[in-house]
């Protein structure tokens, strides 16, 4: 059954002056082509970058600047009273700061402050900015109250600079907006998923060496906990196997946490007999030390070097494949470096076989993507070895989009 068409929100955009603003033209317009009353609050500021004209004639509406005018129709508190849901894009560290701070000296901010609906934020500074402690702590606070941080993304700035802090694209605001305000598109707001038991692992293992050291991984854990909240979001009983975490697992969720891979084998091995859906989202060590020692290890135990006898870890998608019962669907995560398209493809067709799973999830990592951001790029193959979904953009969208696949 289709699921029933979106209602119409009145959406307030605020602009605020960074270069990014020439992206918040493309988030009004599709929210505007989406079918919503789209208003378009901006700082004079924003204005230096981007002129009222342009805004005016994508969302259709008067643009808003000028908080004494209107007085006689309160606008500065009735933009606010009657939002649906309020995004800023992009935020700047000076908005991000007033906002914190509960200060309300432009038409935005009065707004904000006189609105009850939801608050989504998509912060663009520069690197050093986005990671100054008052920011983080002014991100924190607005967090605590409900805010939406959406990214920011990790790469190209102003300039030379390249790092966190480049405002997310137009397409994954627009996501996090209308799922916000109830209203999104994709079939998160259906609960296609009650009903059904579902299980994820997610995180890093950590395979011990001696009471101090360990043998891990940079995963975050970032993905499979945004799938676990999602599935909970579409109405699954959801058990999540955490390894070691970086983000907090969401609420409304059966938290199983385990340390090393044979744990994790255990607790899922455990968890899938009542299973419908399994999704192996880990990153789980394919070795581990031979001996662990029961002492910290000391530098002048070894005259030349340490040298460590590794044995392999068991295939844990591999043996839940072989022995699942019928009817569960078993969902598989590959992270490859391969930087050759052709070739990475080829190499999750390979482990789609040996694994034997009924989907792959397959997305390139490294340095800087992949693991520990807070975005993805994903390519899904079923089992005949065909990409049957691609999808890219923050980690919650991506997870949204594996289950619109699943459902």
């Amino acid at each position: 059954m289709d699921a029933a068409p979106n209602p119409r929100r009145r959406i307030v955009v605020g602009v605020t002056g960074g270069i990014a603003a020439y992206k918040a033209v493309q988030v009004v317009r599709e929210l505007v082509l989406a079918g919503h009353d789209v208003h378009v609050v901006a700082t004079e500021a924003a204005l230096r970058f981007v002129g009222a004209p342009t805004f005016e004639a994508i969302s259709r509406n008067r643009i808003e600047t000028d908080l004494y005018e209107g007085v006689a129709e309160v606008r500065h508190v009735a933009l606010g009273q009657s939002a649906d849901v309020i995004v800023i894009a992009p935020a700047t560290a000076n908005t991000i700061a007033r906002l914190a701070a509960g200060l309300a000296d432009d038409l935005l901010t009065n707004t904000v402050l006189a609105s009850r609906a939801p608050l989504v934020l998509a912060p663009a500074m520069h690197t050093e900015m986005w990671q100054n402690p008052a920011t983080v702590a002014n991100v924190a606070t607005l967090r605590e109250r409900g805010a939406v941080i959406v990214g920011p993304a990790t790469g190209q700035l102003t300039g030379n600079d390249s790092g966190p802090g480049r405002m997310e694209e137009p397409e994954v605001i627009v996501a996090a907006t209308l799922q916000a305000a109830g209203a999104a598109s994709s079939l998160a707001t259906v609960q296609d998923f009650s009903g059904r038991r579902v299980v994820i692992t997610a995180g890093g293992t950590r395979e011990p060496l001696d009471p101090v050291r360990f043998l891990g991984n940079r995963s975050s854990g970032r993905q499979g906990v945004a799938l676990a909240s999602a599935a909970r979001n579409r109405g699954a009983d959801v058990v999540l196997i955490t390894a070691h975490l970086e983000v907090e697992p969401p609420d409304g969720v059966s938290l199983v946490p385990v340390g090393t891979a044979l744990e994790l084998q255990v607790a899922v091995t455990d968890a899938a007999a009542s299973a419908d859906l399994v999704i192996m989202a880990a990153a789980v060590a394919d070795y581990r030390p031979e001996r662990t020692s029961d002492a910290k290890i000391k530098k002048g135990q070894a005259h030349e070097g340490l040298s460590l006898e590794l044995v392999q870890n068991p295939d844990i998608l591999a043996d839940l494949a072989a022995h699942r019962s019928p009817g569960v669907t078993l969902v598989g995560f590959a992270a490859e470096t391969e930087p050759d398209d052709e070739r990475l493809i080829e190499t999750a067709r390979q482990k789609l076989r040996r694994k034997g799973c009924d989907y792959l999830v397959l997305n390139r990592v490294g340095w800087s993507t992949g693991f520990a951001s807070e975005r993805n790029e994903v390519m899904m193959l079923d089992s005949a070895g065909d990409i049957v979904m691609t999808a890219a953009g923050a980690k919650d969208s991506v997870a949204d989009r594996i289950l619109d696949r699943l459902a």
